[in-house]
């Protein structure tokens, strides 16, 4: 394969949602615990994850006020090291501003992987040289839509990545499941409903594409129940 195996790993409520005041209950905590315990487990080479879920999950510093007024930065991918755990950010127009290369986060899930920008061509030179600054790693996907086949190809190449976990949001894994680029499912459900109109689906209709193709079918291959009320799923790719 000439891309990572991807495994879409999420919490969700019982109609689907990934986004909510049910995340953030202490009754389920246990179940939040599961999820990252998972995340440990699967022991992948990297994770991805759509901007708002990067800043929600590892706050943003202040966009800086300097202005880069350099030669114009060549649109090319650059790999600021290599590493044995990444962190990719699919960030098309430039928005994550990290003061740092590396994740700082608490959980060893997450904490010391290196950062990859997924960046489309339209992204400034200020930005590119912030990047670099701070030696974070870029990849670009094609001029204004990405392409996510072709990321995930870079992914391989660039950085030796085998197993990815794919960890929203919705609209994220919306544009890999269009793709076909998702080969597991793995779903940390909890017992309750969100019931919201704001709420963001596990899969939402994916923004990223540069095309359009059908969806993958799964099945069910294992279901545990975890503690608390709630359940760990795990579907397979159909062949």
């Amino acid at each position: 394969m000439d891309r990572p195996y991807i495994i879409c790993h999420m919490v969700t409520s019982l109609d689907g949602k990934v986004t909510g005041e049910f995340l953030g209950k202490d009754v389920h905590s246990g179940l939040i615990e599961d999820y990252y315990r998972i995340h440990r487990d699967y022991d992948a080479d990297g994770f991805l994850c759509g901007r708002v879920t990067m800043e929600g999950s590892f706050p943003q510093p202040p966009v800086p006020s300097t202005v880069y007024e350099g030669p114009s930065i060549e649109r090319v991918d650059h790999v600021a090291e290599q590493a044995s755990f990444y962190a990719v950010a699919i960030d098309p127009q430039g928005r994550l501003w990290w003061n740092d290369g590396l994740i700082s986060d608490p959980d060893d899930g997450y904490n010391g992987a290196h950062i990859i920008e997924v960046l489309s061509q339209d992204v400034s030179d200020t930005f590119l040289a912030h990047l670099q600054d701070k030696g974070v790693s870029y990849i670009f996907g094609r001029k204004n839509e990405l392409d996510l086949s072709l990321v995930t190809q870079k992914l391989k190449r660039l950085f030796g990545i085998e197993t990815l976990l794919l960890e929203g949001g919705g609209i994220v894994n919306g544009s890999f499941l269009q793709e076909g680029l998702i080969d597991e499912i793995s779903l940390v459900v909890i017992p309750e409903v969100e019931c919201s109109e704001k709420a963001i689906s596990l899969f939402q209709t994916g923004k990223y594409l540069a095309n359009n193709t059908i969806a993958a079918s799964f099945r069910l291959k294992e279901a545990k129940k975890l503690d608390d009320g709630g359940l760990w799923l795990f579907y397979q790719k159909q062949s």
